[in-house]
């Protein structure tokens, strides 16, 4: 690959979605360490070429061509031991998720990859898992797709994006087939109520929920409850309800400049002892540890809906 091929090196930026816009898709090259860094959005990264060593709160991986990395919201990561790595990331609002894409909620495989897979206890936020070359090249196909569209208007291409997206993670499901199948024996479809708790909790983070009054709002049984949020993300409703905190709260670390006690209360951890349990169970780290590691990075938006450059 000669040297004006190369992707953008974008090591020292942390990025955020600016308003109004879905996903992001570009290639990005790196030939020295990549510091850690967090993001707001759920980021998959798909190695093409090199390799490099993943560094998180899961600890070390040796990546190669062909290995795919996705990370909620606040998960924490950064390369190291980087030779000529070359990378397609995708990045995809949290917005869209909840949106045109909460259907993925319904679907075994998709479900898994992008909700309960990283919600996992053993997940932190991320989920590995590997392409052949053909599915490969198959993903690289959708995502330069995406990247093309970046300057169009997302009134007009936003089915163009969905459609594209939910390609690369048809993609990616097939493959947790193959590399999650003792984890994907254990967890289905979710039933519609479980689905509805989802967006009730989403929609009221804040509040101060109960077992008991969230199975009432749902009409079901607080044990019926557990069992069937159980079966389809692998956690029960309070445990799912900690992990959506615990991003947002991430986020808000990132993106604000709010006081950390002032962000427990946004999120329903009134209590600093309490949110400061939670937040490093997490992530690893305490809130303000966090903030001062990740929040101080240069940030670019990321923009997908823009006036085209001159």
């Amino acid at each position: 690959m000669d040297d004006y091929d190369l992707p953008l090196d974008t090591s020292q930026d942390l990025f955020h979605f600016t308003e109004g816009n879905l996903a992001y898709a570009g290639r990005h090259f790196h030939d020295e360490t990549n510091a850690l860094h967090s993001h707001s959005f759920v980021e998959i990264a798909f190695v093409l070429a090199g390799r490099a060593v993943h560094q998180s709160l899961g600890g070390p991986q040796l990546v190669s061509a062909g290995d795919v990395i996705l990370l909620r919201p606040g998960a924490w990561h950064g390369w190291d031991d980087c030779a000529r790595l070359t990378l397609y990331n995708c990045c995809v609002s949290a917005a869209l998720l909840r949106r045109e894409l909460a259907w993925t909620r319904q679907d075994q495989l998709l479900g898994y990859l992008l909700w309960t897979g990283p919600y996992s206890a053993s997940g932190h936020g991320m989920l590995t898992t590997r392409l052949d070359e053909a599915a490969l090249a198959d993903c690289e196909v959708h995502l330069a797709a995406i990247d093309s569209l970046r300057w169009q208007p997302v009134e007009q291409y936003r089915g163009d994006i969905v459609g594209r997206l939910a390609l690369v993670f048809a993609s990616l499901g097939r493959a947790l087939e193959q590399s999650h199948e003792t984890q994907l024996e254990q967890v289905g479809p979710a039933h519609p109520a479980v689905e509805q708790a989802m967006r009730l909790l989403e929609r009221r983070l804040a509040y101060r929920w109960t077992l008991t009054e969230l199975a009432e709002d749902m009409h079901l049984a607080p044990g019926y409850l557990v069992r069937l949020f159980k079966a389809a993300t692998g956690l029960p409703p309070m445990a799912y309800l900690a992990r959506l905190r615990a991003e947002h709260a991430a986020t808000l670390l990132l993106q604000s400049d709010q006081p950390v006690t002032c962000i427990g209360h946004a999120v329903g951890w009134p209590d600093q002892n309490y949110f400061a349990r939670r937040f490093k169970a997490h992530y690893g780290l305490s809130a303000t540890t966090y903030r001062t590691r990740f929040a101080g990075h240069p940030v670019r938006n990321l923009h997908f809906a823009d006036s085209r450059p001159a």
